[in-house]
């Protein structure tokens, strides 16, 4: 339990400071290409009556602000136009990345979106557990759990049993942290849902204050959207974390099995998720504040 608790932590703050890297980099670049001010041309000075006779003109066509439909006279959409929109914001949401290299699939930062089909739900959690970033990701945890010596035991005797050391070791355990990502983004995030009618994606508030947001991510672990629309306890994300422990008993050493790991792995990846909801919450608080610190340092641009 301390291993897999220390894994998460060890992988949460490297993953939050290279993304706080990234960030400064594209700060950095942005305030270099900052162009220089230029004052505003000299406005000419017009005959006082032609001005209010063009006044009066303007004001009677275009001054009066056109005033949004009401919502009682906007025509529902069809099933069709249901199924075209929501599929236009999935795509959208599959190309969101954090710093340009994290994958946000799963967030919906402008609030509002349409449910997904149960179909949809499950290529979504597909596309996720396989993007590139997710093998460097279990490349990286798996050289933490080499350099750790987890999953390993030796005995009385001297003899090592478990994953060992070496590219064997190295190799399983690659294995073993990929499979864990895979069955915990497939099941959490798309299988359950489907059955259970429930939206997985994070709903990024970005307003309030930051308890306030704090705190809504940290819930969004247990409470979650229904496909309803509606707050629902967040079935899915529990059971697909628990089946995804259940199912690495598979394949983790016979000392690393049981009920124990089950519990064990489902804590882990739920601290995990709760650790993204806050990244996906906050990151862009963080590069806003980053990129205006870079250019208030930035040295000012002559001006012609």
């Amino acid at each position: 339990m301390t291993l897999a608790i220390s894994r998460s932590l060890f992988l949460s703050a490297a993953l939050a400071a290279s993304l706080l890297f990234a960030s400064g980099l594209s700060a950095q670049e942005s305030a270099r290409l900052t162009l220089p001010i230029l004052p505003d041309a000299p406005r000419p000075q017009l005959d006082p009556l032609l001005s209010a006779n063009t006044f009066d003109q303007d004001s009677s066509s275009q001054a009066v602000p056109q005033q949004p439909p009401s919502p009682d006279t906007q025509k529902p959409l069809t099933d069709e136009e249901r199924r075209k929109e929501s599929e236009e914001q999935l795509q959208q949401q599959l190309h969101q990345r954090m710093a340009g290299v994290v994958p946000n699939f799963n967030a919906v930062l402008n609030g509002t979106a349409l449910p997904l089909s149960g179909r949809q739900k499950i290529r979504a959690s597909f596309r996720g557990a396989i993007d590139p970033y997710q093998f460097g990701l279990a490349l990286f945890t798996s050289g933490y759990g080499q350099a750790t010596d987890s999953h390993s035991t030796i005995d009385p005797d001297g003899f090592r049993h478990g994953y060992g050391q070496g590219a064997e070791g190295y190799g399983k355990r690659f294995g073993s942290s990929y499979a864990d990502q895979f069955t915990g983004a497939i099941l959490g995030n798309g299988v359950f849902p489907a059955i259970l009618h429930q939206d997985a994606r994070y709903y990024r508030m970005g307003t309030g204050s930051f308890k306030k947001r704090f705190l809504y991510s940290l819930s969004t672990s247990v409470v979650c959207r229904g496909d309803n629309g509606k707050k629902q306890p967040n079935y899915s994300n529990l059971l697909g974390n628990l089946a995804s422990g259940g199912i690495s008993n598979l394949y983790y050493p016979a000392a690393d099995r049981g009920f124990g790991l089950t519990i064990e792995q489902g804590l882990v990846v739920t601290a995990e998720g709760s650790f993204g909801a806050l990244l996906i919450e906050f990151y862009p608080d963080i590069r806003k504040h980053i990129h205006k610190n870079h250019a208030a340092d930035a040295p000012a641009s002559a001006t012609p």
